[in-house]
């Protein structure tokens, strides 16, 4: 174990936010508070779930928290009604962001010190922010990346204007330039951003992945409460669980609600993809949808699902490791993923044996392989035990945090690359 440390973290979401990567970064800094590290949490207000600052926070653009070790500060994430709408979507991060790095700035005392600073994207903007920060406290700058933004705004369609594209690229390269470590999720991740810095800094770029809690996510029986409380009974269902985005070729589910009417389909969760999905999934009575279930019912949620779908346009393969594919496994449940050949997904898959691999917006493909595993249900639940095994093994939250510190621990040690 490293010595303790002073570190503030600028991140989007943190418990009780319900967002995944929220669960993430709760997680990372609960187990640098167990190596012995203060730690200075920046947030926002929760406001995932319904895209709006939860019942029981309003009444104050900041709200700050001491804790045992450290601090927790939420400001006001400026979130807007209208998921669609991308330039208000923009102004709601810049607003945050500028607040975020004045609360971190003043985190810990103003002028006081850290050994390293720690800023998640998306938002992309807390990168430079995340940079400043640590500049005034004399401390390291880390840049944790849950997907590669623009480039999944870009394939996705959500970003068309070149003016837009170029700042944001310009904006994404200098960010990484900055950071003194950038840590991706897969190799994929790695090599999209080592691409776009200068090759001496190419070795600042980290591969440290996520991780699910097993002992929190323990597989469970099929016939859970979840399932009674959406009318099905012993029908094998198909399940998404997730946000439901324009990145997530969810279409494919519709297709194959069409071609498989004796199975149940579940969406749960939400997203600003969710209005125009319903309304191409209107008289699909075997089609449900539901909202997002609190994290305490997860495992319980994902349990009533007898395969689970994990899909994402295709070239989204290598600028995001989408995490629910973490916590299917833990779950012990076996997947169909349509990603990108060859990416970090499919690779997990065929590593661990959890599943089957399919390429994107194919919805003949797509439909064989839950077919297939619908019709040999010894071999789904194999699949989802090799799972279970692989992420006990390879994705826990001690080795990523052990990672995470000895990452900081190495960057108090030596020179500026830069």
């Amino acid at each position: 174990m490293s010595g303790r440390r002073t570190l503030v973290v600028l991140c989007p979401h943190f418990a009780p936010d319900t967002a995944p990567t929220g669960h993430v970064m709760t997680r990372i800094v609960g187990e640098l508070v167990q190596r012995g590290h203060r730690v200075h949490v920046v947030t926002s207000l929760p406001w995932y779930r319904d895209h709006a600052i939860a019942e029981g926070w309003r009444g104050g653009r900041v709200r700050r928290q001491p804790t045992e070790w450290g601090s927790i500060t939420r400001v006001d994430p400026f979130p807007g009604g209208d998921r669609s709408n991308l330039l208000r979507r923009a102004a709601g991060f810049v607003g945050f962001t500028a607040l975020a790095g004045l609360e971190a700035f003043l985190a810990g005392g103003a002028f006081g010190r850290a050994d390293a600073v720690i800023a998640m994207s998306p938002p992309l903007t807390l990168g430079v922010t995340g940079w400043a920060v640590a500049r005034t406290k004399r401390a390291r700058f880390v840049f944790n990346i849950q997907d590669v933004f623009p480039d999944a705004a870009v394939e996705t369609g959500a970003i068309t204007n070149r003016a837009v594209i170029a700042a944001a690229s310009a904006l994404e390269r200098s960010s990484y330039r900055l950071a003194d470590a950038v840590t991706v999720l897969s190799e994929d991740l790695r090599a999209n951003v080592a691409g776009k810095l200068p090759a001496r800094l190419a070795g600042t770029v980290r591969v440290i992945p996520n991780f699910v809690d097993t002992d929190a996510l323990q597989p469970l029986p099929r016939s859970t409460p979840y399932r009674a409380e959406l009318g099905i009974g012993d029908e094998p269902v198909v399940l998404y669980a997730g946000n439901v985005g324009f990145s997530q070729s969810l279409d494919l589910l519709v297709e194959a609600a069409r071609r498989l009417p004796q199975v149940v389909f579940v969406v749960n969760g939400d997203g600003a993809a969710r209005p125009s999905l319903e309304a191409a999934a209107s008289g699909l009575s075997n089609l449900r949808f539901a909202g997002f279930a609190p994290q305490e019912r997860l495992a319980e949620v994902l349990a009533a699902g007898d395969v689970h779908v994990v899909p994402l346009k295709a070239g989204l393969g290598r600028v995001s490791v989408p995490s629910k594919t973490y916590s299917i496994m833990a779950a012990g449940r076996p997947i169909v993923a349509a990603i990108d050949a060859g990416t970090a997904v499919p690779r997990i898959l065929e590593e661990s044996g959890a599943g089957i691999a399919v390429p994107p917006d194919d919805p003949e493909a797509f439909v064989e392989a839950i077919r297939r595993l619908l019709a040999d249900p010894f071999e789904a639940l194999a699949m989802g035990r090799r799972g279970r095994q692989w992420v006990e093994a390879n994705a826990s939250p001690a080795a990523v945090g052990a990672q995470y510190d000895e990452l900081i621990e190495a960057l108090r040690g030596r020179d500026d690359p830069r």
